[in-house]
């Protein structure tokens, strides 16, 4: 999810859409363009993400972003860029991709479960808020845009199976927000803050690992409602991480973490 300037919006292509805009689209084996947009792509993988595709394919964290993930930290920012890693081949096909189609498709990331639609976090910075924008961005060569079947935001959102999705990376992109200004002062963004801030928001298995083998239960005092949720739950500890994570970093009170006395 990209973050928006207002002043900007208007220069962004695409066609914006408000709750009430409508677009056709529908995407089908046997359409001409079947599976050509999971080719050549830069697509970012969001924390929520990584826990279902990991989930998916039955393995760790560490192993997924090993893996199938390229980290790249971009000049100016100051939180790296998370991209799923396509085949080095001149097609750079993605590595979900198959002769039937996506081996991941129930648990597919954000950016394609609501293609062709991209939404961005839109900040205001005299207000101090921000709010969800939508764009109807398809491809020159998707042929999906050329059926009759018609859809709003939200119907689109529902038929995808996109709800939480949407909840989570609107939680990660408010969060991403707080990284426009750089919070890691000497260390620098490979320093020990940094690398933990990472944990906490894509590494589930570690910071999980991390809570409940280490001192952090002797510092940070959580709810046992929360405590037993976390253990099971990755979604529940990654909502905690992003909470842990501006605490940690800006101070930003938590409902669900305390300092120990």
């Amino acid at each position: 999810m990209k973050s928006i300037d207002i002043e900007k919006i208007d220069q962004l292509p695409g066609s914006k859409l408000s709750e009430k805009s409508t677009f056709n689209f529908e995407c089908y084996p046997g359409i001409s363009c079947f599976n050509l947009c999971c080719r050549n792509l830069n697509l970012f993988l969001y924390p929520y993400d990584v826990i279902r595709l990991k989930r998916n394919l039955g393995i760790s964290s560490d192993e997924f972003l090993d893996t199938y993930v390229d980290i790249v930290l971009r000049d100016g920012n100051h939180f790296p860029d998370v991209l799923l890693r396509m085949a080095e081949d001149r097609e750079m096909v993605c590595p979900f991709l198959s002769d039937a189609g996506c081996r991941v498709y129930p648990d597919r990331p954000d950016a394609c479960r609501s293609f062709p639609v991209e939404q961005g976090m839109m900040f205001d910075s005299e207000k101090k808020n921000a709010r969800l924008v939508h764009f109807f961005r398809p491809p020159d060569f998707c042929m999906g845009q050329h059926e009759t079947k018609t859809w709003t935001v939200r119907t689109w959102e529902k038929d995808q199976g996109a709800e939480n999705y949407h909840e989570m990376t609107a939680q990660w992109a408010k969060l991403k927000g707080l990284f426009q200004n750089n919070p890691w002062e000497n260390e620098g963004p490979e320093g020990k803050k940094a690398k933990m801030a990472f944990m906490a928001t894509y590494n589930m298995d570690r910071f999980r690992n991390f809570i409940f083998n280490s001192t952090f239960l002797n510092r940070y005092k959580l709810k046992s409602s929360i405590i037993k949720k976390i253990k099971k739950s990755d979604t529940e500890l990654l909502k905690l991480g992003f909470q842990w994570v501006k605490f940690f970093l800006w101070a930003i009170p938590a409902d669900n973490i305390r300092l120990r006395k």
